[in-house]
């Protein structure tokens, strides 16, 4: 079935960064998984090629293209190579938006050239030891000093928490528990009293680098306030709609991905002197996985559709996400499966995408956190 998504445009768009991907990515992903992260390089290439700040204005080094579509090709093309370490939708689709939302204009003079350039890798650290998915939960606090904020807290399972030079740090500014008197503050690399702890063990996605972040008496400007005092939670569950619909459409790639390695190779193996392919139970396999795919990628593309004319509200981004994962979590298995004792291995795609796709049901919102928002909005 012909998807109706995209303009010539796109595709032309698509093409260019599928050759930036053979180009800058993929030769040096082994390199990258070996070393827990990617090359600051490859975010400077990405500048060049304007893979960076598509969505920010002209006048800071962007693009000045608002159409999310644009962003929406990065993610599919990125999964349909298997490359998770350069998180270029982390800082376009997460962190970007809050930086051209919410920055006053010398924010945005001050860190968005960087942003768009390369020069400036940013991540965001919301997830602390004790709340996980619990925003409400956070303890890490920021006590206002007039002009300045004196941060305290910890944050773990931070994506880009190594080479981040930018990191948006949700912390309780007032004194009401709960969703009130949550702030992002800005904390920029090198400021007395940050420290990265270590590059977490992963049991996938190696070439990402996922960090401990400690904040012991950090003197933050006010001028490194992001949007309202005390308005973060407002701002947070503005933008995580677009998050979740990022990973959705990873995933939805993802899983697509798999069945088309999986089709070729039971094409070609043989086992008890037929091709796997022409075995029933197989192709039964085969067709139920190509008919759930479908049928998610029908509603992932529904919901780009319905971001980009504004519309796409908090419960459908939420079904996606929880949608799309779980699928991805389950083609990986059943696909792992089919391809017997060469799915273990890791030279083999599927084998990779088993492990590396697990933490999408994680996460941007855990699957429950997902049909706890769905179910909300369905019985309000």
């Amino acid at each position: 079935m012909e998807r109706d998504v995209y303009d010539p445009e796109h595709e032309t768009f698509r093409e260019a960064v599928r050759v930036f991907l053979d180009r800058e990515v993929l030769p040096h992903r082994e390199r990258w998984e070996e070393a827990g992260a990617v090359d600051r390089e490859a975010w400077r290439a990405a500048g060049r090629q304007g893979f960076l700040g598509m969505a920010v204005p002209e006048e800071f080094g962007g693009g000045g293209e608002p159409d999310f579509r644009f962003s929406a090709i990065v993610a599919e093309e990125l999964a349909a190579t298997g490359s998770s370490g350069l998180a270029l939708g982390l800082h376009n689709d997460i962190v970007g938006p809050y930086l051209t939302a919410l920055a006053t204009d010398e924010q945005k003079a001050r860190w968005l050239p960087g942003f768009c350039s390369g020069d400036l890798v940013t991540a965001i650290a919301m997830t602390e030891p004790g709340a996980g998915s619990d925003l409400q939960g956070i303890r890490t606090r920021a006590e206002d000093r007039g002009d300045h904020f004196l941060l305290d807290g910890a944050k773990t399972f931070i994506s880009n928490g190594v080479l981040a030079d930018l990191i948006v740090v949700v912390a309780r500014t007032g004194s009401e528990g709960g969703a009130h008197g949550l702030s992002l503050l800005v904390v920029e690399r090198g400021m007395p009293g940050f420290e990265r702890g270590r590059n977490l063990d992963k049991i996938g996605q190696h070439a990402q680098d996922t960090a401990e972040l400690f904040f012991d008496g950090v003197r933050v400007p006010r001028e490194n306030l992001l949007g309202d005092l005390d308005g973060g939670f407002g701002h947070l569950m503005s933008h995580l709609p677009q998050e979740r619909l990022a990973i959705a459409i990873a995933s939805a790639r993802g899983a697509e991905r798999l069945v088309e390695l999986t089709t070729d190779y039971v094409r070609e193996r043989e086992a008890f002197g037929r091709r796997l392919a022409s075995l029933q139970h197989v192709r039964f396999e085969i067709a139920e996985m190509v008919a759930e795919c479908t049928l998610v990628r029908s509603f992932v593309d529904r919901c780009i559709k319905a971001h980009g004319r504004g519309e796409l509200d908090a419960a459908h981004a939420s079904m996606a996400k929880w949608q799309a994962t779980e699928l991805h979590n389950r083609v990986a298995d059943r696909c792992l499966q089919l391809h017997g004792g060469y799915g273990y291995m890791r030279e083999y795609p599927v084998a990779r995408a088993f492990v590396d796709g697990r933490v999408q049901t994680i996460y941007g919102g855990t699957t429950e956190i997902m049909k706890e928002i769905v179910g909300r909005a369905w019985l309000a």
